[in-house]
This record gives structure tokens, sequence and C-alpha cells, in this order.
């Protein structure tokens, strides 16, 4: 199954904190250059396989084929979602950053095989980031494009996804990044019981 949670990070102890505790995606985000980039993802992507967790490179599709990683997010500022796909192949994971129904159908025309949406909440991890879409923006794009999996990013917590957060998954960094071990078990328990109310099952 194409994991709800997934960790955004540059840092290894993160990483190794966050796995190994239920189904995730790393997705590993250098701004430095791209020998950084590469020995982080080969790193990392030692720890994922070893506990069957999925990792994705952010912006950087060259960092990614030649570290063998199992996909790519490009964000709106990187390579277009058309010649992403072109370069990965078929069978790579590949996310787009979107925050409108438009953009969210382009890029799954394009070849995305999942959304990144947001801002959803406003957020000081990353500045320059547009006005916050809220859970109804969110809602909207969910609506463009059924069956493709809205990972919902940007000021998410465990208690806002408890509140009913729509979409398939969400992404964390700051959330996560004090105390991986714990911030992951705990998102992922509250994925799944917000999952079990939305099928009208048991918590």
């Amino acid at each position: 199954m194409f994991p709800r949670l997934h960790i955004i990070t540059d840092s290894l102890d993160v990483v190794r904190g966050a796995v190994g505790h239920g189904p995730v995606a790393i997705q590993v985000r250098v701004k430095t250059g791209d020998r950084d980039a590469y020995q982080l993802t080969v790193a990392a992507l030692a720890l994922c396989r070893s506990a069957g967790a999925l990792c994705l490179v952010d912006d950087r599709v060259g960092v990614a084929l030649a570290a063998g990683a199992d996909g790519v997010h490009v964000g709106a500022e990187d390579l277009p979602v058309a010649a992403a796909r072109r370069v990965l192949g078929p069978a790579a994971i590949l996310g787009a950053t979107c925050r409108d129904p438009d953009s969210a159908r382009a890029a799954v025309a394009d070849g995305a095989t999942y959304l990144g949406v947001g801002p959803v909440f406003a957020t000081s991890t990353k500045i320059g980031l547009p006005p916050p879409i809220g859970p109804g923006g969110l809602a909207a794009v969910v609506a463009a494009v059924p069956g493709i999996p809205v990972i919902a990013i940007a000021g998410i917590t465990a208690a806002r996804i408890a509140a009913g957060l729509p979409g398939y998954g969400v992404a964390a960094i700051s959330a996560i990044a004090a105390d991986p071990a714990a911030a992951t078990i705990e998102f992922l328990r509250v994925l799944a019981f917000r999952d079990g109310v939305a099928a009208g099952g048991a918590a």
C-alpha cells in the first residue's frame, strides 16, 4: 500500500527514528549540492530498504536515478512533471506539488502518481509560500482527481489529522524532527483512526 505518511528530511537521524514503525515514505530534501543529496539518499535508501519504507528524492531526478531511489517529488518550480516522467520511465513513483484542481488534473495527465497539496496551513518551515488553501481547498483537489493519492502538506499536526483532514495522507517536516520515532508512531495512529472512522469501522 502506498504510504499515508511522508516524512521530508535532510537528516539521517530522522530517517533512523522514523522507519520501522509502519508504512512511511521518506522524502530526501537537500538544498545544497547534488553530491550531498546523492550521499544522503544512498544512506537513507539503505535504512529504508531494511525497514520496508519508500525512499523518494525531492526535486533532483538525476540524484534519484543515480542512487536507485523509488521515485521523485517535483515542486512547482522544478522539472515539469511530463519531463520528469520521460526521464524516470513508467515504473518510478512521481509526486507533484499542486494547490488547486486545475494544476492537480494537469499533473496527473502528465504522469504524476501522487500529489503533494498545499500549503494547507501556515508554516515557518519554508519561506515564500503562497497563502494556505485550508482544508476546503484540499478537499477540492481531492474531489478533482479521484483515485489519486493526495498528500496534504504544511502545518500538519496529529490534532489536525484527527479532526478529519481530507485527503489520502500527509507530509510532515518539523512535526517529526524533534522526536522522529514518537511522532511517526502518533501520526500513523491518528491516520489509522481517521481512516477507520471514515470507513465506518472500529477505531
